[in-house]
């Protein structure tokens, strides 16, 4: 299928949470990837990748998905 390339625009990162990419390391470092690409404050990607590390797995993956809900699609 061929699309036009302004459909890249609006499309969003999708990570399958069951892939090598679902993993907590790979979800932390996107915190920092993304986070600068947003213009998030070196601060607050900090304070996101800590809350991120303090509870379950789960808990993270809601908290990634807090603040990058808008952007990425997480697959379970």
């Amino acid at each position: 299928m061929i699309k036009s390339r302004e459909e890249l625009k609006d499309r969003k990162l999708e990570i399958d949470l069951k892939s090598p990419q679902g993993n907590a390391l790979y979800l932390l470092g996107q915190v920092e990837i993304l986070g600068k690409q947003l213009n998030i404050p070196l601060e607050v990607r900090k304070d996101i990748r800590t809350t991120m590390s303090m509870g379950s797995y789960e808990d993270l993956i809601k908290t990634f998905d807090i603040w990058f809900g808008d952007y990425v699609i997480l697959y379970k």
